[in-house]
């Protein structure tokens, strides 16, 4: 996942970096490094973007088609959302369901535009970097106008999924563009890149009562739904993401690149679980506003708490492929669950706003 912390390593020796375009900023120089000796590229013989046409694998690996974590983690925030605002409102199932979809293709789409995004910040960088030397635009197999223009596309196609919902919707979702846009610049500048990740993939949080008609600027319950629910996924980017730094964290020393693993390093477990803990307290925060039932939160609150748990306990910081693992499949275990609970509490429990608004329904047909 380009947007997650596959931090850029800056060793380019002792010049300092200028940039090739307006897109690229100038950057301070970090220690120098030997450039990596890598075989050259061989095109995927296994996965879906195998079976894809050689001209279009550069554009699928552009959008990290064959690394679909990332695209999971954007979406269930939006799922989050979704669901807990059908519960609500007592949405028709087919009308969570078209919902839930364009959010997926939303998502799908906006990432993939994130991470060409951030391969067009990093373009020269990543040539210098074992783990990104072979990327599309690192290895010359997309020029940087394609990709910017490709990026337009995705952008275009992105517009096109948000006119699916509701009007109101464009309000609350435009914002998002920029967090997407300046992300890369994050890991740049701050200890805490995974913040404003959190920003960015979180935002599907705010975008589910108002794809269901729910107007947050009146509704008090669903904006303070809305409000915990964001920043219980913001949480949630955090404690995962943190996870993924330290499968980085040896060549950030060495290099002198800025990381929230290496900041904490010592007490990594402690702050995760504090993580954790405000993930779960703020999630229960959601489910309270609206009212929710006790299936809110012993399904989402208690498989969030039990999945996190085993997680922080049995997640290997020192070993690169535990904490891929972990973070993987982490988006399944913990969102799923999560995402379980609310759709047991839509179908057992809608909320009495749902059901006022079907009395309301049948005594204006009636009158009728």
């Amino acid at each position: 996942m380009s947007g997650s912390i596959l931090q850029t390593r800056y060793i380019l020796g002792a010049q300092h970096v200028k940039a090739s375009s307006s897109l690229q900023p100038t950057i301070p120089l970090i220690t120098a490094h030997p450039r990596p000796n890598l075989p050259a590229y061989q095109p995927p013989e296994t996965g879906f973007i195998s079976s894809l046409p050689r001209t279009w694998i550069p554009y699928a690996e552009l959008m990290r088609l064959d690394k679909p974590a990332g695209t999971y983690y954007l979406f269930f925030p939006c799922l989050f959302s979704t669901l807990l605002a059908a519960s609500y409102t007592a949405a028709a199932p087919l009308l969570v369901l078209t919902t839930s979809l364009c959010f997926f293709s939303g998502a799908l789409i906006m990432r993939g535009a994130g991470c060409t995004i951030n391969d067009l910040w990093d373009r020269d960088l990543d040539p210098h970097v074992a783990r990104t030397r072979l990327r599309p635009i690192a290895r010359g197999a997309v020029t940087p106008f394609k990709a910017l223009t490709f990026t337009g596309f995705q952008l275009l196609a992105g517009l096109g999924v948000l006119l699916q919902f509701p009007a109101s919707c464009l309000f609350y979702g435009i914002p998002s563009l920029l967090l997407v846009a300046t992300y890369p610049l994050a890991k740049r500048v701050t200890h805490y890149p995974q913040f404003v990740l959190g920003l960015t993939f979180s935002w599907g949080a705010i975008m589910g009562f108002p794809a269901l008609g729910v107007d947050l600027l009146v509704d008090a319950a669903a904006l303070k739904a809305t409000a915990a629910l964001y920043a219980s996924c913001v949480s949630w980017t955090v404690l995962y993401d943190m996870i993924y730094a330290h499968m980085d964290i040896r060549d950030d020393a060495k290099v002198g690149i800025k990381s929230i693993a290496l900041r904490h390093e010592k007490e990594t477990k402690a702050v995760l679980s504090g993580l954790a803990v405000v993930q779960i307290g703020l999630l229960a925060a959601a489910g309270a506003a609206v009212g929710a039932s006790p299936v809110f939160f012993i399904g989402s609150c208690g498989s969030a708490a039990a999945t996190l748990g085993l997680m922080i306990w049995k997640v290997r910081l020192k070993e690169v492929g535990n904490c891929w693992w972990w973070f993987r499949n982490g988006a399944l275990f913990t969102g799923g669950g999560i995402a379980s609970g609310m759709f047991a509490e839509y179908l057992l429990n809608p909320r009495p706003q749902g059901r006022e608004l079907e009395e309301k329904t049948i005594i204006a047909e009636s009158s009728s």
